[in-house]
């Protein structure tokens, strides 16, 4: 089973940026690679998807153009660039992965991958 772990997390003024980082125990190319977060009370829910093999991303409306996806394949590591950050960005953020067939799009629901990291803490606030 791939094991998952993000690190990143922290506190961040209105306005600033992070940069969560998930640690994969294996090769990560053939996976589809998510990023998802959870506020207390809410669902969990999909904020940016990498393609397997692909470094095609896919992004919610709520974070597009603030939030960028990354894969560093040789570190079996993705990372997600958060910038411009507000108060409604504050949750835990967890990465995901499953394997898939090279190329296959990723999707932004949870019911889509079958490995989960602990999740990092995330809190915007002045």
């Amino acid at each position: 089973q791939l094991q998952l772990v993000e690190s990143g997390g922290g506190l961040v003024q209105p306005g600033g940026s992070l940069r969560l980082s998930c640690a994969a125990s294996e090769r990560i190319l053939d996976n589809a690679i998510g990023w998802f977060r959870q506020a207390p009370g809410k669902e969990r829910e999909g904020v940016s998807c990498l393609n397997s093999g692909l470094d095609f991303a896919t992004y919610a409306d709520s974070v597009k153009g603030r939030f960028t996806i990354s894969r560093d394949n040789a570190k079996n590591s993705v990372y997600l660039q958060m910038n411009s950050l507000n108060p409604e960005d504050t949750a835990v953020y967890y990465c995901a992965a499953v394997r898939k067939r090279l190329f296959a799009p990723c999707e932004l629901v949870t019911a889509g991958y079958d490995s989960w990291g602990q999740g990092t803490q995330v809190t915007v606030s002045s």
